[in-house]
């Protein structure tokens, strides 16, 4: 009986010596993780935005998915380290993960925070891509890991990434849609004030393929615009794979133009169209809304999944009461000019339409400056600077696709889009080039309503196309 009790005290006293061996290990481990994670310093951190944990890794940070993320990122940041766009005294931002933070942390960037929805001490305070929780020009690095590929507003995300940099800071984009010359010169638009200093592909964590972009914030990032510009190389290389433009003149243009609509290669199915901060469709010479909009637009054009705000422009009054009940859709009830001016809207010309056209109020007439003589009925409509309307309604951080019915005033509009600058605002651009073309009422007649010709039409494309714009022949 005693030699059992002393047993017994013995394993006692050998669990209380264990457990207090394993209290002093606990608390080792404790010192010297907040020697890993010292404070962050306070011009970093938002105010009251930022509180330490006592746990310094949490039980999630030991898995490996953790592990294998903090050293993949580990990997692409050191090279950043030893090139001197990232140090150990940079005030950093992630704005991907939390294990890019303590990838940083880990290799010496004492000051690395991650920007979560939720904060997550020690590494990651509550923001979002609307704002970020820090002052503007306070941050030397930024890095984002994905985070605008992710992104529901990639151009916000954006734009408060360049707010917080220094100048001379540097931003690093790791992305999957940057692959083409579009969508790189996309994101550059969405970053004004940074220049890119290079961009290289690289592996993915996923085996993946991705693009990492390295971006300069530059002292003076002031822009004038002017009405001049030019059309980048990313458009041009965009035309090397249009569908080729039809060279001789249709003898039945209703068919052979009809039918070249199914060769058309749309601009998103050549390029990602992800950075981009509005999508905007323009339907100049809309008429009714199955008229393009319903019909085509809204059903077949490729969207990449984005919402597009739509304008309709159309002068004709016949078609303005069907757009009331379209509130997805913006009308404009005028003529798209050269400037703001009343011209006169024939309703038509067209031999063997005229009581179809008067019934319908189909909008298949001249539009002109009140002058010269005309055959049909003439009603006079306001006209408004179309280009100067779009210049004021877009910019080049959208997207913006247009189609273009203007019964013969394009060879009045397109070089006014030139002289203001407002072409460059045109991603992709359906046209119908109105001239004097074989009529299908009348064998061996042309149509008297155009003086233009198909090769005046035909040398119309062929400038566009020359000078970047991705232009398509549309009937």
């Amino acid at each position: 009986m005693a030699m059992d009790r002393r047993c017994t005290l013995l394993t006692r006293a050998l669990l209380l010596a264990v457990a207090a061996l394993a209290l002093r290990l606990i608390y080792a481990a404790f010192l010297a993780a907040i020697a890993l994670y010292p404070p962050l310093p306070a011009a970093v951190l938002p105010s009251k935005a930022y509180l330490h944990s006592a746990l310094a890794t949490p039980d999630a940070w030991r898995t490996r998915h953790w592990r294998n993320a903090v050293d993949y990122h580990s990997t692409l940041l050191a090279a950043h380290l030893a090139d001197g766009i990232l140090s150990p005294t940079s005030r950093a931002v992630c704005l991907g993960a939390l294990q890019e933070a303590l990838a940083m942390r880990e290799l010496g960037v004492s000051a690395a925070v991650a920007v979560a929805r939720k904060r997550s001490p020690p590494l990651a305070v509550a923001g979002n891509d609307r704002r970020l929780p820090f002052p503007d020009s306070s941050v030397d690095f930024v890095f984002a890991s994905r985070a605008l590929d992710s992104s529901k507003r990639p151009a916000d995300l954006a734009a408060e990434a360049a707010r917080i940099l220094k100048p001379e800071g540097h931003l690093v984009v790791l992305t999957s849609s940057a692959a083409d010359a579009f969508s790189l010169r996309a994101l550059q638009a969405l970053l004004p004030s940074l220049r890119l200093l290079r961009s290289r592909q690289i592996n993915g964590p996923d085996d993946s393929t991705l693009r990492e972009l390295v971006f300069q914030k530059i002292q003076d990032s002031t822009h004038d615009p002017v009405n001049k510009c030019t059309i980048g190389d990313h458009k041009l290389q965009l035309l090397t794979h249009a569908e080729p433009l039809i060279q001789e003149e249709p003898r039945k243009p209703w068919i052979t133009l009809k039918r070249n609509m199914k060769n058309i290669k749309y601009l998103p199915t050549l390029a990602d169209i992800s950075f981009k901060r509005n999508y905007v469709y323009v339907d100049v010479g809309a008429r009714g809304y199955g008229s393009s909009i319903g019909s085509w637009f809204r059903k077949q054009y490729p969207k990449q999944n984005h919402t597009f705000q739509v304008f309709a422009i159309e002068a004709d009054p016949a078609f303005h009461s069907e757009y009331a009940a379209k509130k997805a859709v913006t009308l404009l009830p005028y003529a798209a000019w050269v400037k703001n001016d009343t011209l006169s809207f024939e309703i038509n010309a067209d031999p063997g339409k005229e009581d179809e056209a008067k019934a319908h109020g189909r909008g298949m007439g001249r539009i002109r400056p009140m002058a010269g003589k005309m055959s049909g009925e003439v009603r006079s409509v306001p006209a408004f600077d179309f280009a100067e309307w779009l210049k004021r309604t877009v910019s080049e951080q959208d997207y913006v696709v247009m189609k273009m019915d203007v019964e013969g005033t394009e060879f009045d509009l397109i070089p006014r889009l030139f002289d203001t600058g407002a072409i460059c605002l045109i991603d992709e651009l359906f046209l119908e080039c109105h001239y004097n073309r074989w009529q299908k009422c009348c064998p061996g007649e042309r149509s008297p309503k155009y003086q233009n010709t198909y090769d005046e039409c035909l040398e119309l494309f062929s400038s566009l196309r020359e000078s970047g714009v991705l232009v398509h022949q549309w009937w």
